[in-house]
């Protein structure tokens, strides 16, 4: 069912190891092309071309681009009780989580008179994409909400792909989620469009022709299709986003201690999202990983979306990476950069430590990563596809803006004016000395 790669008595360097672990494809350049069109006809036509691609895309014509009000408080009044506790228990936790990563003001004073002070202002606006594919997020909801909240984000906007079944509207636990956060400006629109809509702003209504529609936004985060990662890469620098996300991604660094109905369980998780998702082991243990194959066969068959996670597990993204011992795992994982990183190995706690790259690391065997995606208090959204190697996933410092502030007295100025004036020259910018020397 899962392909084997063993690198037993192989010394590779963290290049090659980059080559040889299983990636999933995503081919973002080749989705900028059928998406620069979107993009311009979005930002040109504004809620007309929203409807047309809602129509082309979804299957359905949205009567609301903006969902409203009443139907935000409808889906909430009918959210089914045990999910409503569960995403305000959710809300809670990732909150909780969230204000330990706010940092604080500092001032430095770096000599007498001279003071450098540390500002960080939130940005004003911000564009929140819920995807609505194979599987439907209104935990992505609270992720994306919560961190900008906690951040102290003034507008939020919420963007969902309309569901045939709801009307035009996005899902009902999507709507529900917003409007349990107070979220009040939600929008019916999904893939590239979304992304369109936010960077560029729309105008044009059904009844009210240039009518704005949505204003744009300083930030754009949440996960997405190829499409919507390709929409990304390319408003960036119109505005802000988190990350190009691609499909979901799992590795585990297991020993022969680790519980192999445990380690079969997760992958299946995370194969569960879509037949693009990548699933990878890296043990030392041959008889684990025999064990994992047979704990696989098992799980796959019982679960619901077995086509499904069988397509991922069995697909080129997907591997049982042998090693010699684990100190040649902890490089390959380091070298994959997963999105979701479990160590299972006896000294889970200790290696966990030295791991440089992974979106989110999962620690022991009672940290599984649906725990992330829910519960842990941490965030979902998470780099993929090798970006952990230097990006971050969603938080706080994704809405935050550092600003320094610089106050000098005129003696403190005068005390470094010689030196500055050194510096312009050598520069050959002589008015900056001058502007020093005109105060002094």
């Amino acid at each position: 069912m899962i392909a084997r790669i063993d690198l037993r008595g192989r010394r590779l360097s963290a290049r090659e190891l980059r080559a040889v672990v299983p990636r999933a494809e995503l081919d973002v350049e080749a989705a900028t092309s059928a998406v620069e069109p979107i993009l311009a006809d979005v930002r040109e036509r504004g809620g007309a071309a929203l409807r047309d691609y809602a129509e082309r895309f979804d299957g359905v014509r949205p009567e609301h681009v903006r969902v409203p009000a009443q139907e935000l408080e409808r889906a909430l009044a009918s959210l089914d009780p045990a999910l409503r506790d569960a995403l305000t228990t959710s809300a809670a936790r990732v909150r909780q989580g969230h204000e330990a990563q706010l940092p604080p003001a500092r001032t430095t004073r770096i000599a007498p008179g001279a003071v450098v002070r540390q500002r960080w202002v939130p940005v004003r606006r911000v564009g929140l994409y819920v995807p609505g594919g194979l599987a439907l997020y209104p935990s992505s909801v609270v992720m994306n909400v919560v961190a900008a909240q906690v951040a102290g984000v003034e507008a939020l906007a919420v963007a969902s792909p309309p569901q045939k079944e709801n009307g035009g509207l996005p899902d009902p636990g999507v709507l529900a989620a917003c409007a349990l956060l107070g979220v009040d400006e939600v929008y019916a629109v999904g893939g590239a469009q979304a992304i369109a809509m936010f960077a560029y702003g729309a105008t044009g209504s059904e009844d009210v022709d240039g009518e704005v529609l949505c204003e744009p936004v300083d930030v754009v985060t949440g996960p997405g299709n190829v499409y919507v990662a390709a929409a990304k890469r390319a408003v960036r620098g119109v505005v802000g986003i988190d990350a190009e996300a691609g499909p979901t991604e799992i590795a585990i660094l297991a020993d022969a201690g680790a519980d192999p109905d445990h380690v079969a369980a997760d992958l299946v998780s995370q194969a569960e999202h879509d037949p693009n998702a990548a699933a990878v082991l890296v043990t030392d243990s041959p008889e684990l990983a025999d064990a994992v194959d047979d704990a696989l066969e098992a799980r796959v068959s019982a679960t619901k979306h077995s086509e499904r996670v069988r397509a991922a597990l069995g697909g080129p993204q997907s591997a049982v990476v042998l090693v010699d011992d684990l100190e040649s795992g902890l490089d390959v994982v380091d070298a994959y950069a997963a999105e979701h990183l479990e160590i299972q190995t006896i000294d889970a706690a200790e290696r966990a430590e030295r791991v440089h790259n992974a979106g989110a690391v999962f620690v022991g065997p009672y940290s599984p990563v649906s725990l992330g995606d829910y519960l842990a208090g941490s965030n979902h959204v998470l780099p993929t596809g090798g970006c952990a190697h230097f990006a971050s996933g969603l938080g706080v410092m994704s809405f935050l803006k550092s600003v320094q502030v610089i106050e000098y007295t005129r003696e403190a100025l005068a005390e470094v004016t010689p030196a500055l004036s050194v510096l312009a020259d050598a520069e050959d910018l002589p008015a900056h000395g001058e502007a020093a020397r005109a105060r002094t």
